[in-house]
C-alpha cells in the first residue's frame, strides 16, 4: 500500500498521553524506579492507596521490569541522554532518529506521495521508542530486529498538496509475537504468517542507521 499515488485511510496517530517533560538525568537517576521501591515512588508522587496514579505507576514499573522477548533488548528511559545511550548501544554511533512530522491527515483519507526506504529499503534493525504513562516523561525503547523503515510524503487527496511527512515501519518477522497481539486481531492472522506495518505515531520515534 505504501506506494506513490495510493489513497488510504490514516489511523488516529494523535498522542493521547498527557503533556509531560523529561527530567534531567542528574535528577531521574536519583529517583527510585522499581516495583521493590513502589512505596517510596508513591510517596514522592503523592499517589494514594488504590488510586489511579498508584495503578499507573505499578503497571509501568512492571512493564519496564518484564523480561525481554526473544531477540529483543529493551530499556525504559527517563531522559534524552539515556535514550541516546540505548540507541547507540544497539545500533552504534551512526544513527538518526525519525518520527512523523505532525498529525495532519490523522483519521482521514490521504494520498501517498514520494516514498523512500531507509538504507535502500533493506531489512535492517531499529530502536523504537513509545511513550509510557508515568508522572514524568518516560519512553519504553526496544530494539526491533528485522524491520524495514520508510519515509513517505503524505498528500491531501484533492489538492495533492503535501500536508505531512510520515515514517512507517514494517516488522518482517512476527514469529515471536503473542497470538493475541492487536495487529493479528485487526488483520485476522497470527505469529509468523504476515508482516505487520504501521505508521510511527505522534511523539513516538524510531532510531535507525543513518543513510
Amino acid at each position: 500500500m505504501l506506494k506513490e499515488g495510493t489513497v488510504m485511510k490514516m489511523p488516529d496517530i494523535r498522542d493521547k498521553m498527557p503533556g509531560r517533560s523529561f527530567l534531567p538525568r542528574t535528577i531521574s537517576s536519583k529517583l527510585p524506579f522499581s516495583t521493590k521501591e513502589l512505596a517510596e515512588v508513591k510517596s514522592i508522587f503523592h499517589a494514594q492507596e488504590n488510586s489511579t496514579m498508584e495503578h499507573v505507576i505499578g503497571n509501568t514499573l512492571a512493564e519496564c521490569e518484564r523480561a525481554p522477548s526473544p531477540g529483543e533488548s529493551k530499556r525504559c528511559v527517563a531522559s534524552i541522554e539515556d535514550m541516546i545511550d540505548f540507541a547507540v548501544s544497539v545500533l552504534n554511533h551512526n544513527v538518526v532518529v525519525r518520527t512523523t512530522d505532525n498529525i495532519a491527515g490523522s483519521t482521514g483519507e490521504v494520498m501517498i506521495g514520494k516514498v523512500k526506504g531507509i538504507n535502500g529499503g533493506r531489512v535492517t534493525k531499529s530502536v523504537s521508542c513509545h511513550q509510557s504513562l508515568y508522572p514524568y516523561l518516560l519512553y519504553y525503547c526496544h530494539s526491533v530486529p528485522k524491520v524495514r523503515v520508510y519515509q513517505a510524503d503524505i498528500l491531501n487527496v484533492d489538492t495533492k498538496a503535501k500536508i505531512n511527512h510520515g515514517v512507517a515501519i514494517c516488522h518482517v518477522d512476527t514469529s515471536s509475537w503473542s497470538p493475541g497481539h492487536g495487529a493479528f486481531m485487526a488483520l485476522g492472522s497470527g505469529p509468523g504468517l504476515i508482516e505487520v506495518c504501521h505508521w510511527i505515531f505522534e511523539n513516538d520515534m524510531t532510531w535507525a542507521m543513518a543513510d
